[in-house]
């Protein structure tokens, strides 16, 4: 079966394998290049990454999405490049904290450009194909994005309770 697509008539059979390959290679891709890209660069939160304010200081991610029954499911690809492996932070040291933070805001970027792959997509695959790429981008990188999030909503907290204890104590 032929099916139209934006670059012509093509087989079912070549439109799901270009999605198969499409997607993994996608996700290395733009993994890779993120941990390529200088930490300077998440230094600071910016028009993706600043909280919101239904995010309520992160009360949204606990209560309402119940983050803390699932994420710990998650893969973790934090250091598959090279890069800084989260589930090994332990609280407390303000380097690695804001370190960890950095990391969050790097790992939300990344996988909201692999969300946009799903536009990618829009090339070879009919246009009522695009709904199920879609979906797929969003189920695979929107609960890691509501992980980041969170993580670093809660590491504020503990940053600034760091620094109180160290204000404290002089």
């Amino acid at each position: 079966m032929r099916v139209q697509t934006p670059v012509g008539r093509l087989p079912a059979s070549v439109i799901i394998a270009g999605n198969v390959l499409f997607w993994p290679t996608w996700t290395v891709l733009v993994g890779y290049a993120a941990q390529r890209t200088p930490a300077e660069r998440f230094s600071r939160d910016n028009w993706l990454t600043r909280p919101r304010p239904y995010e309520d200081d992160g009360v949204w991610y606990r209560d309402t999405l119940q983050i803390d029954r699932w994420k710990s499911r998650l893969p973790e690809a934090g250091s598959a490049f090279g890069g800084f492996a989260k589930r090994t932070v332990s609280g407390g040291n303000p380097v690695v904290m804001k370190r960890f933070v950095v990391e969050t805001r790097r790992a939300e970027h990344a996988h909201w450009v692999m969300v946009s792959g799903a536009a990618v997509t829009l090339l070879w695959n009919p246009w009522w194909a695009a709904p199920a790429n879609l979906a797929f981008a969003a189920g695979g990188n929107l609960p890691c994005i509501a992980v980041q999030r969170y993580n670093r909503v809660r590491l504020g907290r503990a940053l600034a309770a760091v620094r109180r204890r160290a204000t404290s104590s002089r």
